[in-house]
């Protein structure tokens, strides 16, 4: 800076006086500097306290806990990369409004509040006004849908008890249901389930992993000693045999990134401290399957690389289920051809299916077509029954409500699907009756459990819902209409 001030031939005041701006300038950039510091900071600090405060206020409600049970789970949640990774987006989405918030202050107190309220209106509301109307257009559009179903009252059951036709013929008439909470809403959600006709019903406990190469995945504390959402579990259950409803108690092992089917270990000893963990769960599940009575447990979900790599490890918990629990179990196999794994079914009393078969090529599809598409899969499914003497159960089978439904029907939607998916109530309910037309007065054949039933679910937002489940759509009384039938008439 000197040699430069020289070239130029400034006096030696001026030199200095250009010293003592650039001085105080980099002064000021440090303040300026440490304050946003500051600011950030204070930013990020308030974004965890929110982040704890919605957590422990979620978990309390959906799920019943404690404070000091919610800020536990808060802690362990820390270790799962999604969850950081959620908690940072907060971060960002708050630190965006903040400096939003700051640009249009400081206009206000420069320029005054007119200019203020027309910077706003050019620069913030005209752009989230423009973004919100042609999103709404979207949805409007993606969601409308040219579909008159004549719904059939006549087959619905009002008398807030289960017929229990399971007694008659055999058939699993179920739901897999969510967002079980107070008795005031379990006790609705339960007259809702009995009035589509549905006598069974998948009560799902969910297994936390973080990822398909984590060593061990959420155990009790204490191995039938229950905490507050096993107590919870146990309160569904037994309000729900007060309906005459049967139970499924089916738990499931949850990643959070990846697919439990996909689990992978790199050497025996890790495979062996991983199934120690899920044997753990297993055997706490079952002591809670025998205090309750339910009449099916289900030993798992959609682990073939476990049964790829650990066949006598199942065996074996297979033995100790059977030595706490005395009711009937299954096993929930993927459609894709794990059934062919697992060389315990004789010890099973069904053959359990998640059901996902992929049935048309094409979007939209009419009934003959989707009828057509079960061919294959019944070819496959009866010689399996025939093969091993027992009957086929779909532990799990659904369509999304949207036009591709019957193509991948495995694949999850998300809260943005609207925007790409083209609704359609028809093509769901057309799936469900193509599936009971084919198989439900096979003798083979088992029964259904629906994915799924959220008791929290809305009227008002099915309209623009794509999602798997059938209520307030035409499936939902497609279903009703099915499970109200009599196989023996």
């Amino acid at each position: 800076m000197f040699s430069l001030n020289q070239k130029k031939g400034y006096s030696p005041k001026i030199r200095c006086n250009i010293n003592i701006y650039y001085a105080s300038n980099n002064v000021l950039s440090i303040i300026t500097m440490k304050k946003e510091l500051f600011t950030t900071l204070s930013i990020y600090i308030c974004n965890w306290i929110i982040s704890l405060v919605l957590f422990v206020i979620v978990a309390m409600v959906t799920a019943g806990v404690t404070f000091l049970d919610s800020f536990k789970y808060f802690v362990e949640a820390l270790d799962r990369t999604n969850f950081l990774i959620a908690i940072h987006v907060l971060f960002v989405i708050l630190y965006f409004l903040f400096l939003i918030l700051r640009y249009f202050i400081r206009i206000r107190k420069k320029k005054g509040f007119k200019l203020m309220i027309k910077q706003l209106s050019l620069r913030l509301f005209t752009p989230v006004f423009l973004l919100f109307g042609t999103y709404q257009f979207i949805i409007i559009k993606n969601s409308s849908e040219n579909f008159q179903y004549n719904w059939i009252p006549a087959v619905e059951n009002n008398s807030g008890v289960s017929k229990d036709l399971y007694q008659i013929d055999g058939k699993h008439r179920g739901m897999s249901v969510f967002g079980w909470n107070r008795d005031k809403d379990n006790a609705n959600a339960i007259n809702d389930l009995i009035k589509s006709n549905i006598e069974w019903v998948a009560v799902i406990p969910f297994l936390d992993q973080e990822n398909e190469q984590t060593l061990t995945m959420r155990v009790p504390k204490e191995i039938g000693r229950w905490s507050r959402r096993d107590s919870l579990h146990i309160k569904t259950i037994n309000a729900l045999k007060k309906k005459n409803i049967h139970i499924m108690l089916k738990p499931h092992l949850w990643l959070s990134s990846g697919w439990r089917s996909n689990i992978t270990h790199s050497n025996e000893l890790n495979w062996n401290i991983w199934f120690e963990s899920y044997r753990a769960n297993m055997i706490h599940y079952a002591k809670i399957a025998a205090l309750t009575e339910v009449e099916l447990f289900c030993i798992g979900t959609e682990l073939k690389s476990s049964l790829k790599a650990q066949p006598d490890k199942w065996k074996s918990l297979v033995k100790e289920i059977k030595n706490i629990y005395k009711g009937k179990l299954t096993y929930a196999a993927n459609w894709d051809g794990e059934y062919e794994l697992i060389d315990f079914w004789n010890e099973m009393d069904y053959i359990g299916i998640q059901a996902y078969f992929p049935l048309t090529q094409n979007q939209n599809p009419d009934i003959t077509t989707v009828k057509k598409g079960w061919e294959t899969h019944i070819n496959m499914l009866k010689p399996l029954s025939e093969k091993h003497n027992k009957p086929i159960l779909f532990t799990e089978v659904g369509y999304k409500s949207e036009a591709s439904g019957t193509i991948r029907p495995w694949e999850w939607g998300s809260a943005l699907s609207i925007l790409s998916k083209q609704k359609s109530d028809k093509t769901q309910q057309i799936a469900f009756e193509a599936l009971y037309q084919e198989l439900w007065n096979e003798e083979w054949f088992a029964g259904t459990y629906i994915w799924q039933w959220n008791i929290r679910s809305k009227k008002e937002n099915a309209a623009k819902d794509l999602d798997f489940s059938p209520r307030y759509k035409a499936a939902e009384n497609t279903i009703a209409k099915w499970y109200s039938t009599n196989n023996c008439d």
